[in-house]
């Protein structure tokens, strides 16, 4: 990746909004960064800031009451808010893929791994027995033993690592530019976790493909990814380089978010929350915690 590089994907000032009976929730107010091919940024921040409606917004799988009011989506300089539907169907799962949270329900229960894998790659032109080949092979090459034998399982048959290992399989079927991987470690222990990661990095480096890695694990995007975004309460507080941002953080709020990760020496009482006030509407300028915070720093 050079400067002169177009990058894969840039968001311009995104803000999607949930319009409710109780107000509108800003739920991304101005979000802006891009992706070059072969790079891996990590979106963090705590639940609820907003990493995963802009993933979403990006994938234009939002309804209502979330509207995209503002802002530019550009994959491959197309301007995927302006796509119709059918160019949507053909970027979706082919140029760009996504990675949910709970493999449990990104996969059909009723349906077995072939069916679901082998449709992923039919549904975007590949021949019944290609897919099944390839299918064979991917699954192969997430670890999973015997994947022919898996290929006939259902989805309960496995255990999380393994429904994981199968939903990446999917994610990079088709070999897609980019990948969205939205907290793909969540609720995996730890040896687990790492393997899944070391599946992203050779992913990353066999296929070039652009990796948005969001999770609220400051040490899962210090593991793999070269720049990080931090999110607050739908905006982007701070973003650069991973190690000159987790070792040097600008932003009371990046501050905090490292100051309220527990250390094996850290006594109970001297944790502090990374979180705003109670009013998670004030914004963040106007927080007071973060005011309080800027005054320490």
């Amino acid at each position: 990746m050079t400067a002169a590089t177009p990058p894969v994907l840039e968001v311009d000032d995104l803000r999607t909004w949930f319009y409710t009976d109780q107000g509108i929730a800003r739920a991304v107010d101005g979000v802006s960064f891009s992706v070059h091919a072969g790079e891996t940024v990590g979106i963090v921040g705590e639940s609820g800031c907003g990493k995963s409606v802009t993933a979403l917004s990006i994938m234009r799988l939002l309804e209502e009451p979330a509207r995209i009011v503002s802002g530019a989506i550009r994959f491959r300089g197309r301007d995927v808010c302006a796509m119709p539907a059918a160019e949507l169907r053909a970027m979706r799962g082919g140029d760009v893929a996504m990675v949910f949270q709970d493999p449990m329900t990104s996969l059909n229960p009723v349906m077995r791994i072939a069916q679901q894998l082998n449709e992923a790659m039919t549904i975007h032109g590949r021949a019944r027995a290609e897919a099944k080949g390839r299918g064979i092979d991917l699954l192969g090459s997430m670890g999973i033993a015997a994947p022919e034998r898996a290929m006939t399982s259902y989805p309960h048959q496995f255990s999380g690592g393994m429904r994981q290992r199968v939903v990446l399989a999917m994610g990079m079927s088709n070999e897609p530019a980019l990948l969205l991987a939205d907290e793909p470690t969540t609720a995996l222990d730890v040896t687990i976790q790492a393997q899944i990661l070391d599946l992203l990095q050779d992913l990353n480096r066999e296929f070039g493909t652009a990796i948005v890695l969001i999770s609220h694990d400051l040490g899962v995007i210090a593991t793999i990814c070269t720049r990080v975004i931090v999110m607050y309460a739908g905006e982007v507080v701070e973003q650069g380089p991973t190690v000159e941002v987790l070792a040097n953080p600008r932003h009371p709020y990046t501050w905090a978010l490292l100051n309220a990760r527990p250390g094996l020496d850290t006594d109970r009482g001297d944790r502090r929350s990374a979180g705003c006030c109670v009013r998670r509407s004030c914004g963040v300028a106007r927080c007071r915690r973060v005011r309080r915070l800027s005054a320490r720093t």
